[in-house]
């Protein structure tokens, strides 16, 4: 590839078994993730996005297959790997501050270290003035920025985000992938992004994987070279996107098909 690699998937399966009966969620899938890209991961539902990403971060163990991470096999969790969830995933009787400093309150960071990192993240994602509020004060959009300075407060190498946006309203959406964008930008993080959403995908990465119907494995990756801020009518944005829908249509197909 000639580019600067940060993580290889190579030949990744993964069957989860329950009650006696086997359901292959992931098969033979290979990716490289280039550093300092961001990385759409785009499929039906049930092909094994999110399956992929756990295993990335280190919470679900594949059934075969590795996944190295600057020349070292991923085998657990660890804070080289920031996890952002749809679901918030926030403390609710922390503060925003609590939240943010969690992480380096475990790895045993001092007090004035972390006060100074989570006033860094707190100005990075838009939260200055918010620092004592609760998660039930805050909006969706909010809580979400919490979580990303969560994630980014331990300096991780990676940031991995599961469908983040996806219970956002329309508009809220759209300010995020803003602010993510800038955030990016800022702070030039590898970022692998799970979404469902094509236009979501198209209008944030440098990168698209297209995976195919259970069982995943990687149907095509599209560079995309559009400039940013993305125009989001624009002709070229619609022909990508109409592109990629088709191809991902292909597939949700394919997955009705299955019992």
């Amino acid at each position: 590839m000639g580019e600067n690699v940060i993580i290889v998937i190579n030949n990744l399966s993964k069957v989860f078994e329950r009650d006696g009966e086997k359901t292959e969620a992931i098969r033979n899938l290979s990716l490289s993730v280039i550093r300092g890209q961001l990385l759409c991961i785009v499929g039906p539902t049930g092909c094994g996005k999110t399956t992929l990403l756990r295993i990335v971060a280190g919470l679900e163990k594949p059934t075969s297959g590795t996944v190295i991470l600057d020349g070292q096999e991923i085998s657990s969790p660890s804070a080289d790997r920031g996890m952002v969830f749809q679901e918030f995933a926030l403390f609710p009787w922390r503060t925003v501050t609590g939240n943010i400093e969690f992480g380096l309150e475990i790895k045993g960071a001092p007090i004035e270290e972390r006060t100074e990192i989570v006033k860094r993240y707190v100005d990075l994602v838009g939260l200055k003035g918010f620092e004592n509020a609760y998660p039930r004060e805050l909006s969706g959009g909010m809580k979400q920025r919490v979580a990303i300075a969560r994630a980014l407060a331990n300096d991780p190498r990676v940031l991995l985000m599961d469908e983040p946006f996806g219970s956002l309203d329309a508009q809220t959406r759209n300010i995020m992938q803003r602010e993510l964008l800038r955030i990016w930008n800022e702070t030039k993080k590898t970022i692998v992004f799970v979404t469902h959403s094509v236009d979501e995908a198209v209008y944030l990465a440098d990168r698209i994987a297209v995976l195919t119907a259970r069982p995943g494995t990687l149907k095509k990756t599209i560079d995309i070279s559009l400039p940013r801020p993305r125009d989001r009518v624009g002709e070229e944005f619609l022909e990508i996107r109409r592109s990629i829908l088709h191809e991902v249509e292909i597939e949700v197909e394919e997955a009705l098909k299955q019992p």
